[in-house]
């Protein structure tokens, strides 16, 4: 699936296609893997007929089969679904020695509608809102113009199935899949046995840092990179003021009282608290208290960390103290890059450990 950041690249230049007046262009997606594969089903590349690509699955064989059939179907304006494996002959990933499968969907985007669910998804990003998107692409067995509902909750933001009980099959489907990936469903309906591509939409990840220090704006460009939105807070509007910030970062000045007013923390945030003063981080810490966060962290030595554990007001707390994973980080930057690895491996929801096992096989 596409990240966050990926998705907002991706609805970008759809919406920059919509403009034209004789659009070329394809979409292709991965709607099911199996084994070792560059990505996971729900990951998307646009295709453009002047051969450039948006959001590239991968740099090798794979990523240039799959473009040279995107202008096979951006010239025939049909649909196609294209199969990876030992089996069809074009085993592209066995050859690179990957070992896994993959079927990707490849969509002409002719029709004057085709790309009208980019705004429903644009939508859900920037008023953070979880969401599911369902792309009906076959029946029974027989590649289709995709179709594609999204919703939220039970309130439906956009559905060009035109099917009323199919979406609502659809969503109550999805009602028993809670978890983060992506999966293909076979469902039954009037029109046959359907193919669905189902998939969450998430809010980009939301990392609040708190304290001016130099592992604090070490991490401030990293979590740009990772596409993280990023929001900078310190009590003491000077030091704020005196922070050269990345582009498209924001500052907050508040205090541990008037934090949780200033800032709307969701399950898709992670707080950090670094000021190197014990008594602020401290506090700072208590003010997030029952917040809806997915990790809260603190940088410091083993003994402050252990007065912060021994402090009353932060009892009961679950705070990554010290912050960051253990990759001998010495340097600021090196600090920063185990902070966000240590927040990647939580909202993953890994371990954050080697890739390996301990008989050298990859997981």
């Amino acid at each position: 699936m596409n990240s966050a950041h990926e998705l907002n690249t991706l609805i970008e230049a759809l919406r920059t296609l919509r403009g034209e007046t004789s659009p070329k262009a394809a979409l292709a997606t991965l709607t099911r893997t199996r084994g070792s594969t560059f990505r996971r089903p729900g990951t998307r590349m646009l295709v453009l007929g002047d051969g450039h690509v948006v959001c590239e699955l991968s740099g090798g064989c794979p990523q240039r089969d799959i473009v040279a059939r995107a202008h096979e179907v951006i010239a025939s304006a049909l649909p196609r679904l294209v199969c990876y494996n030992a089996d069809s002959g074009l085993d592209v990933l066995m050859e690179m020695g990957c070992g896994g499968e993959l079927e990707v969907l490849i969509e002409p985007l002719v029709a004057a509608h085709a790309t009208d669910f980019v705004d429903a998804i644009a939508q859900c990003l920037d008023e953070r809102r979880c969401a599911h998107m369902a792309t009906l692409f076959a029946v029974d067995g027989m590649v289709v113009m995709p179709q594609r509902v999204l919703w939220d909750g039970h309130d439906v933001l956009h559905d060009d199935i035109a099917a009323p009980a199919l979406t609502r099959s659809i969503v109550d489907a999805t009602a028993f899949e809670t978890g983060k990936r992506p999966i293909t469903l076979r469902l039954p309906s009037a029109r046959g046995l359907v193919d669905v591509l189902v998939e969450p939409i998430v809010p980009p990840h939301a990392l609040v840092v708190i304290g001016s220090s130099a592992a604090a704006r070490a991490l401030l460009p990293l979590a740009k990179a990772l596409g993280w939105q990023t929001t900078l807070v310190d009590h003491d509007p000077v030091r704020l003021q005196a922070t050269h910030l990345p582009a498209g970062l924001h500052a907050v000045c508040a205090t541990p009282a008037s934090l949780r007013g200033a800032l709307p923390l969701d399950a898709q945030s992670s707080v950090v608290v670094m000021t190197h003063n014990l008594e602020q981080d401290i506090a700072y810490l208590g003010s997030l208290r029952d917040a809806p966060v997915a990790y809260i962290g603190a940088l410091g030595s083993r003994e402050r960390v252990a007065r912060m554990r021994n402090n009353a007001a932060l009892a009961g707390l679950h705070v990554h103290a010290p912050a960051g994973l253990d990759i001998g980080s010495e340097t600021p930057e090196e600090i920063a890059l185990a902070i966000a690895a240590e927040i990647m491996a939580v909202i993953n929801t890994r371990s954050g450990g080697p890739l390996r096992d301990n008989e050298g096989a990859i997981h």
